[in-house]
C-alpha cells in the first residue's frame, strides 16, 4: 500500500485531521527558510495531539547542529528529513533514521546525488531546483524516478488530488508527500482537499 506524508503542518487540527483520514506520516518544518516553518512548542503541541502509528518527521535545511539536537531532545520525532546541503555523515550523527530529499528539478542531473546517501532510511524527491526549499508545488518529470535503488522512493512536489493517483502509476514510489496541494493558504490545510488526495492516492 503506498504510503502518504501531509506535510508542512503549523496547526493542531489539521494534523490530528490528516491522521484521521489515514496520513502515515506528519511533518513539521523547523527551517527559517520555509512559510510552514514551526516554533518547538506549536510542534510539540501537535505531537501530543496526534494518535498512535502516526509518524512524526521534522525537517531542517542546513540548519546549526544545534538545532537538530534540540528538536529530537524536546519533540521526539520519529524520522529527521533534510532538504539542503547536507551530507550523509552529517545527517547520520544524530543517531536517528533520516529521509534525504533529492532536488529533482535539474532533471537527470540530479539523478547521480541519488547514491550519496547511503545511511538515508529513504529518499525525498521533490520537484524544486538545487538550493532551493520544499514546498514549491512543482512537479518534475515522473518518468526519472529509478527503479533499481534499495532505498525506499518518496514522491514529492506538485503533487494533488488531481494528479497524484497518475504520479503514483507512472513513477511507482513506495510513499507520496504534500503540502501545498492541500492547503487553503500557506500552512493551513484544507479537510476536503486532504480526503481527496489521501482517497486518490490509496486508490492508485
Amino acid at each position: 500500500m503506498i504510503r502518504v506524508k501531509c506535510c508542512g503542518m503549523t496547526r493542531v487540527e489539521d494534523a490530528v485531521l490528516a491522521a484521521e483520514l489515514g496520513a502515515d506520516a506528519i511533518g513539521l518544518i523547523f527551517t527559517p527558510r520555509s512559510r510552514r516553518r514551526v516554533e518547538i512548542g506549536q510542534a510539540r503541541a501537535i505531537v501530543r495531539a496526534l494518535p498512535p502509528m502516526v509518524t512524526t518527521v521534522a525537517l531542517f535545511m542546513d540548519e546549526d547542529a544545534s538545532l537538530v539536537e534540540e528538536v529530537i531532545a524536546t519533540v521526539q520525532p520519529g524520522l529527521l528529513q533534510f532538504h539542503g546541503a547536507e551530507r550523509d555523515d552529517w545527517c547520520a550523527r544524530f543517531g536517528r533514521p533520516y529521509l534525504k530529499a533529492i532536488a529533482m528539478g535539474e532533471g537527470n542531473e540530479a539523478l547521480p546525488r541519488l547514491r550519496a546517501f547511503p545511511g538515508a532510511a529513504g529518499l525525498v524527491l521533490d520537484g524544486h531546483g538545487l538550493g532551493e526549499a520544499g514546498g514549491s508545488g512543482k512537479a518534475f518529470d515522473w518518468s526519472l524516478m529509478p527503479r533499481n535503488l534499495a532505498q525506499p522512493l518518496i514522491l514529492a512536489g506538485g503533487l494533488h488530488a488531481g494528479n497524484v493517483a497518475d504520479a503514483i502509476r507512472t513513477s511507482r514510489p513506495w510513499g507520496v508527500d504534500v503540502s501545498s496541494g492541500i492547503e487553503s493558504a500557506t500552512g493551513i490545510k484544507d479537510a476536503e482537499k486532504m480526503r481527496a488526495f489521501i482517497a486518490a492516492a490509496r486508490g492508485a
